[in-house]
């Protein structure tokens, strides 16, 4: 692969991704080419069975460890180096074949949450692996962090999910504004443990939570539903990363100063408990 799919289809990341150590963004780079192949055989323009024995295929090549599949061999490689737990991978499998139907719609809040949790909870969570982190309250968060992450997508893709048949939040304006507002719980939670990152790579990812907050801040700025669809898809321009990435450097100061890293949303990972025992992944 000429190309790793991080440069390819992920912007922002792949910004947030220029402040890491190379070997640390090379395994980050094995991480996204497995989430991003497998949310494009659930994505692509193509009937619902194909779609379905696809999923299957790639699934039963990563249980028997199909290395002839690089992908999947280097992501094998890279979950056993840092000890990624396979019941994460499968709960990512979980998340991505969830949209394996003719029409998918959420109805509650904690339907909402535990996908969230599957389709990139699992991801942050990983991603601190990658990373090295190892106090508990800090890989909660990192789920947290992935969490707002994916209810920031949410909240942007509404008319796009539309046309799959997806409906993982109501398209109005209020329900949207209060999608990012229950982002926002999460991105809170996730700051102050990123001091338990090393260093190095503290940085990069204050940067990925602030372009991603801006999406948010962005999509509230239209007001109302008519202006959020008459925008098209809401991205964070380069000048308007470069800001970001400025006043996340004010974020790596201001960690120096914070002493508290209890876990914020315990109520939320409860309710996901109540399905998925978070405790037994970390």
């Amino acid at each position: 692969m000429s190309q790793n799919y991080l440069s390819i289809y992920a912007k922002s990341f792949n910004w947030a991704g220029f402040f890491l150590p190379k070997k640390i963004y090379k395994k980050c780079s094995v991480l996204y080419d497995f989430c991003r192949t497998i949310d494009n055989i659930a994505d692509q323009d193509l009937d619902l069975n194909n779609k379905i024995k696809q999923f299957n295929e790639f699934k039963d090549d990563f249980k028997k460890k199909n290395f002839e599949n690089l992908i999947i061999k280097n992501f094998h490689n890279l979950a056993q180096e840092v000890n990624i737990s396979h019941l994460v991978i499968y709960d990512l499998f979980d998340g991505v074949e969830s949209d394996l139907k003719k029409e998918l719609k959420i109805n509650t809040v904690k339907e909402l949450l535990i996908y969230s949790y599957r389709v990139a909870g699992t991801v942050g969570l990983m991603m601190a692996r990658i990373l090295n982190v190892k106090s508990f309250n800090s890989l909660k968060a990192a789920i947290d962090l992935g969490i707002a992450m994916q209810l920031t997508n949410i909240a942007r893709d509404v008319v796009e999910d539309s046309k799959r048949n997806r409906q993982y939040i109501k398209s109005d304006f209020n329900t949207i504004t209060n999608t990012l507002k229950i982002a926002e719980l999460f991105y809170t939670s996730s700051f102050a443990s990123i001091k338990e990152i090393p260093f190095n790579c503290r940085l990069s990812i204050l940067v990925a939570r602030r372009v991603y907050k801006e999406i948010g801040n962005k999509i509230l700025k239209k007001k109302n539903i008519q202006n959020y669809k008459d925008s098209g898809k809401i991205y964070v321009s380069n000048i308007e990363k470069s800001y970001q990435t400025f006043f996340a450097l004010f974020d790596l100061i201001k960690l120096f100063f914070i002493k508290n890293n209890d876990h914020l949303r315990k109520a939320e990972h409860g309710i996901i408990n109540e399905e998925i025992d978070i405790n037994e992944r970390i």
